[in-house]
């Protein structure tokens, strides 16, 4: 593997279709595409200024970097990507990949990242304004996650998270196949439009939590006094510890709480209408 160590490069295209490199404390200045079109690079103590430095871009490793505001969009359409120990400051990074591994990473940007992509590991990673977070990806493995941001997991299939701390709203919209455990889930709206989603062990707060989900699980939850209007028009299977503010109109299932604060049934309930609501 040939190895180039402390210089710069700017311009476009200045390792373009490189195969078998390694690059040490390197910095890439504005241009575009450093790495374009690259296999087999490792890049270490690193800094990124420029835009769409790893595009297409296969079987790559990346540690102790630095990715500018600058470097936005700065891993596309690649695959085999492992990062640690990094700081990505730009949006809009990871699209359309396969095959990667972030562990401690942080991204204080984060808004409209991993969007498309699939078999994902994420453990030991801090997001920050991260809106729209994992748009319509799948096969995603997390562990010790602490997100800031909104509208996350949206569209997402096969997705196992734990030991998390999720601070954002209409989360795990129209997802299929999503378990979540030992874990804090904070914000409005969470879980709408699921299938399959089971939640293990975790904490949940905000307002008209889980509805109109369907084959939905909740395990040994709690709920905060704000997480009220819960399971409207859900199918739903759930054992809570604690009190539950309000359960409105839940479609079918089974819920048990330690108790309710209220439990709304009118006229706007939808077939089958069924659901046990049982006092523990």
């Amino acid at each position: 593997m040939k190895t180039i160590s402390n210089t710069e490069f700017e311009g476009e295209r200045p390792l373009y279709c490189c195969k078998g490199l390694r690059i040490e404390n390197v910095t890439i200045h504005a241009g575009e595409s450093a790495l374009k079109e690259t296999g087999d690079i490792e890049a270490a103590d690193c800094r990124f200024e420029g835009k769409y430095p790893f595009w297409e871009c296969r079987n790559f490793k990346i540690e102790r970097c630095t990715f500018t505001e600058g470097a936005r969009a700065a891993l596309w359409y690649s695959s085999g990507l492992v990062m640690s120990d990094t700081l990505v400051e730009a949006p809009k990074m990871f699209r359309e990949m396969e095959h990667l591994r972030l562990e401690r990473v942080r991204l204080p940007h984060a808004h409209e990242t991993l969007w498309r992509c699939s078999d994902i590991e994420i453990e030991d990673v801090e997001a920050r304004e991260a809106d729209y977070i994992f748009m319509h990806s799948r096969d995603i493995r997390i562990r010790n996650f602490r997100l800031s941001g909104n509208y996350s997991f949206q569209y997402c299939k096969n997705v196992e998270i734990c030991d998390s701390d999720l601070q954002t709203k209409d989360a795990f919209w129209e997802t299929e196949n999503v378990t979540v455990r030992n874990s804090f889930l904070n914000g409005e709206y969470l879980g709408w439009y699921s299938k399959n989603l089971h939640l293990i062990n975790c904490r949940i707060g905000g307002t008209q939590p889980l509805c109109y989900a369907s084959g939905l699980v909740l395990e040994n939850c709690s709920f905060e006094p704000d997480a009220d209007l819960a399971f409207e028009y859900s199918d739903v299977q759930a054992d809570i510890r604690g009190a539950v503010t309000s359960v409105k109109n839940p479609r079918s299932g089974r819920i048990t709480a330690d108790g309710y604060g209220e439990i709304i049934l009118d006229g706007n309930i939808k077939a089958p209408a069924d659901c046990q609501i049982i006092t523990r």
